[in-house]
């Protein structure tokens, strides 16, 4: 072999090595962002981890957020989830900010999480095309478990208000609304000590969600547990074995649930509170940084200091086909060429991934 043939191998190889340690030590870019723009809800869930605290800012005003998600937008988002607190307090609000993620920055999915109690249909009139996924919060569909978790409304007196749907009821009544406008359907559990021994196989196949989120019940200094915070989450936490165990009595269940234990959910999200801040969890609580609407701060400054934990982003399926448009184009793809639902899903799930590198 030549000189100059070696000096072109040793170049390539040395190239090589600087771009794969570049790629392993560069900061991740937060592609998929939960925003929580408010602390206020109509429910009073024991095991809250973002609890409504009264010098909280109720949310910001509306130019200012659309400024904050414009920048993560030209870092490189692909994915804004809607949080709170509950989101349909404010509707307008989170229907603009919706419309403008979609027509202005075409973010690639916009979804929701909500308790789904203050949803109206004229809201899905109005913004459901700007929605990708709606995720409705049911731990139970047991009156008394809603009860004892907290998932209600409550009078002055600390009681139940009258004629108000139970949760359960009002997973159905989404479900409903996303079939009708073409929005996919998601459900969300915390198993927690009051509905871990529960078996929740009829409804959840009765609902046929896209997708069935299972969380363990998670302690958050400040927020659930110790100083300052306004909950105690101690009777609701639940042992590694008792949510392995829930996990396991649903494993057969269409859909299967997407598990998310303590170890697995503390670090795998980009969290932005209602100041537009990221939040660290590796702490045990939630330590904010920078906001995105301070004087001279980026996207890299604001993230900074979260330590982010892309390998359980990626092991809690933080990676899947989330745009009901491109969704229901690889479906009728796949049907076509006569696959089965699983394998339209692992197709859609293998052709999405590589867009989603950082």
């Amino acid at each position: 072999m030549g000189l100059l043939a070696v000096i072109l191998v040793v170049v390539a190889t040395a190239a090589l090595i600087a771009g794969y340690i570049s790629r392993k030590h560069k900061k991740p870019v937060p592609v998929s962002v939960n925003y929580f723009f408010t602390r206020h809800c109509n429910y009073s869930c024991g095991y809250c981890y973002h609890v409504n605290k009264p010098d909280a800012t109720s949310r910001q005003k509306l130019e200012d957020a659309k400024r904050g998600l414009r920048m993560l937008a030209e870092a490189g988002m692909k994915k804004l989830n809607f949080s709170g607190g509950e989101p349909f307090l404010y509707p307008k609000f989170l229907g603009e900010l919706a419309k403008y993620c979609k027509t202005e920055l075409h973010i690639e999915s916009v979804s929701l999480v909500s308790n789904g109690s203050k949803v109206q249909r004229r809201w899905f009139e109005q913004y459901g095309q700007y929605l990708d996924m709606f995720a409705v919060s049911c731990d139970s569909f047991d009156k008394a478990t809603n009860e004892q978790i907290g998932r209600l409304e409550r009078d002055s007196t600390g009681g139940a208000k009258p004629a108000q749907l139970t949760q359960g009821d009002v997973a159905y009544r989404i479900r409903d609304l996303c079939e009708e406008f073409g929005v996919m359907f998601r459900l969300n559990t915390v198993v927690n000590a009051f509905n871990h021994s529960e078996n929740l196989t009829e409804h959840v196949e009765a609902l046929a969600p896209y997708r069935w989120k299972v969380f363990q019940c998670l302690d958050i200094d400040g927020e659930n547990q110790g100083a300052g915070s306004l909950r105690d989450v101690a009777e609701f936490l639940v042992t590694d074995a008792q949510f392995d165990a829930f996990v396991k009595r649903h494993a057969n269940v269409n859909p299967p649930p997407i598990e998310e234990n303590n170890e697995v959910m503390r670090n795998s999200y980009w969290l932005l509170d209602e100041e537009m801040r990221f939040l660290d969890c590796s702490g045990g609580g939630k330590k904010p940084g920078p906001s995105l609407l301070e004087p001279g701060v980026t996207v890299a400054k604001a993230t900074e200091h979260v330590r982010f934990d892309e390998g359980s982003f990626l092991r809690r399926d933080g990676v899947y086909w989330w745009s009901k448009d491109r969704v229901q184009q690889r479906m009728q793809e796949q049907e076509q060429e006569g696959a089965t639902p699983q394998k339209q899903q692992t197709a859609c799930e293998s052709a999405c991934a590589p867009d989603l590198q950082w």
